[in-house]
């Protein structure tokens, strides 16, 4: 039975002559798991909002065709019948927030569904158990890191138990365990519970094997709705579209005919090709040593003087939690540091300390030889361009080129050939005199993320930069940081991104706790672990362990595809 049945659908927001909805025809099956992809301002968003009952009451706009909920037309189901039908989570989880504390935003919806007293704390007791929130509950939201607000804005709707589950890149600022965490249950809800899931998500490394069905999504039309992996798979080869994750495009364009969607059958298919378990000492292949590899990055940095030196240093919030313990950070020009940990380990609040927003209780900050105690933010700007996870505070005027040309103006820039470049080089031209808070989510990220980058600064600063952007916009953006890399800026990237960590890292640090716990370059840390390791990775794990970007993944495989005499043959039989 469909649970949602969608007929020529077509929508305008409101002042706009293009559609973000052209002519959608879906019918999802009750139960079913649904990924929904494509590019940032493909209409993803704007499917999901019209399912959710908020297009076009909550946007305005023009709206034709019908939607149908369970057998009924939307049109016919009172706000109340609705919000227990459809939930959703949004992007941005700050935007569904709206209580003060933790505790009163998971009840906020149950007491408006009218529940008994008792059902409400047995309700929060088993969503904030679930998703560990729950010595979090008197917490204020101001208090929380963006991880933690999504896992409360997630929770909150889980609350109300809704038939279909909506979620908008719901593990976009959370870190890999928690990551994982939140689809798994996701998908026992989905097979245990029978919710019908839809699914927005750009890392599809963490999601793809999950879903039953898969749509694509371009210029607002939907261009690909198949039940069948391997079908999209194959599609995305033949179109080049990035839309399917790395270990399947890393078999798709070896020529394998059989696509594995978990690294279990990817490691089956190795096995195949090689005829044995293990077959790094089989290949011929010399497998580089990791402490020389570090001992080469090393020697090669090691002559140069820190752009960045932080020494010593701890952080107190006014409510006496640590959140940075004995921090002892060096980071060069020419060097891409990537910060990575759990949620709340004080990747965030170390940022800040080195923009001047927070100062340390205790311990030295030193960029480009001038200790920064004293300094103000303003004062620092020059030096140093800062990106918090929420884009939303750097967007106040009425388009987008004027967000650029404020940040140029304000420090002396006159450069306007550098706006134009990075206008055109993150996509945004086409939006350059559009009001940047008229766009989506991800297409808000690229325009604070462009007036960051205009002011080129000697240290960037960037806090979950990759939210929202998919595959080819974030190899663009790899591209500009290893351009900004080469031309000697420092670059220190918060990210629970590991694909996109693995690319461009000089170095990786992990954070626990407020205490940096180790720290080495990519191959070191990004290798031989359970979940910060890319998939390639994980795919050649006790193979080789020395491979972590994709390109050295194509070439390892093509290796050893050709050392087989018979790996036609392997190719074809899949």
């Amino acid at each position: 039975m469909a649970i949602v049945e969608i007929k020529d659908l077509t929508y305008y927001y409101p002042d706009t002559v293009k559609p973000a909805l052209n002519k959608i025809n879906l019918s999802i099956n009750e139960g079913e798991y649904v990924l929904v992809m494509g590019g940032s301002g493909s209409g993803k968003s704007s499917l999901v909002k019209t399912i959710a009952g908020l297009i076009p009451e909550f946007y305005g706009g023009k709206i034709a065709g019908s939607l149908a909920i369970a057998g009924i037309n939307s049109k016919k189901l009172d706000k109340k019948s609705f919000v227990q039908k459809v939930g959703i989570v949004f992007q941005d989880p700050e935007s569904q927030l709206v209580m003060t504390n933790v505790e009163q935003e998971l009840a906020f919806g149950l007491e408006n569904l009218g529940l008994s007293t008792d059902l409400i704390r047995r309700r929060i007791m088993e969503v904030s158990g679930a998703l560990s929130i729950s010595s979090y509950q008197q917490s204020c939201h101001a208090e929380l890191s963006g991880g933690l607000k999504q896992k409360v804005a997630l929770a909150s709707i889980l609350a109300m138990q809704p038939d279909i589950l909506i979620l908008d890149e719901p593990t976009s600022q959370l870190d890999p365990v928690a990551g994982e965490e939140i689809l798994t249950m996701i998908r026992r809800l989905n097979e245990e519970n029978g919710i019908t899931v839809i699914l927005i998500e750009q890392r599809l490394e963490r999601c793809f094997h999950l879903a039953d069905r898969f749509l694509v999504m371009d210029k607002g039309k939907l261009v690909f709705n198949h039940t069948n992996s391997e079908s999209i798979a194959r599609w995305a080869g033949e179109k080049n579209s990035p839309f399917i994750p790395p270990l399947a495009r890393l078999f798709a364009q070896t020529g394998f005919s059989r696509i594995p969607m978990t690294i279990k059958e990817g490691r089956s298919l190795i096995n195949k090709v090689t005829g044995t378990q293990n077959s790094k000492n089989k290949q011929g292949k010399p497998v580089l040593n990791n402490v020389e590899v570090k001992k080469a990055c090393e020697q090669s940095i090691s002559k140069q003087t820190p752009l960045v030196i932080a020494e010593g240093v701890w952080f107190l919030y006014e409510n006496g939690s640590e959140a940075l313990k004995n921090i002892n950070l060096r980071v060069n020009p020419g060097e891409i540091l990537v910060l990575m940990g759990e949620n709340a380990a004080g990747k965030t609040t170390l940022l800040k300390n080195l923009n001047g927003l927070l100062k340390p209780a205790r311990g030295k900050i030193c960029i480009a030889n001038r200790d920064i105690k004293n300094m103000q933010v303003e004062e620092l700007a020059g030096t140093v361009g800062y990106l918090s996870q929420n884009p939303n505070d750097y967007l106040f005027l009425d388009t987008v080129r004027a967000e650029l040309e404020f940040t140029q103006k304000n420090l002396d820039i006159n450069d306007p050939d550098k706006s134009e470049e990075l206008l055109k080089r993150l996509d945004l031209l086409k939006y350059a005199e559009d009001n940047p808070r008229d766009l989506s989510s991800g297409e808000r990220q690229r325009v604070a993320l462009a007036s960051i980058l205009v002011s080129d600064p000697q240290l960037l600063l960037l806090d979950e930069p990759t939210r929202g952007l998919d595959y080819s916009l974030k190899a663009e953006l790899g591209r500009i940081l290893l351009e900004l890399k080469e031309k000697g800026k420092a670059i220190i990237l918060v990210t629970h991104d590991i694909e996109f960590a693995a690319e461009i890292a000089s170095k990786v640090v992990l954070m626990s706790q407020g205490s940096i716990i180790g720290s080495g370059n990519k191959y070191e840390m990004l290798t031989r672990s359970t979940f910060y390791s890319p998939q390639i990775s994980k795919l050649f794990s006790k193979i080789n362990d020395n491979i972590v970007t994709f390109a050295e993944g194509v070439n390892y495989l093509q290796e050893l595809i050709n050392n087989r005499e018979d790996s036609s043959a392997m190719l074809r039989s899949g």
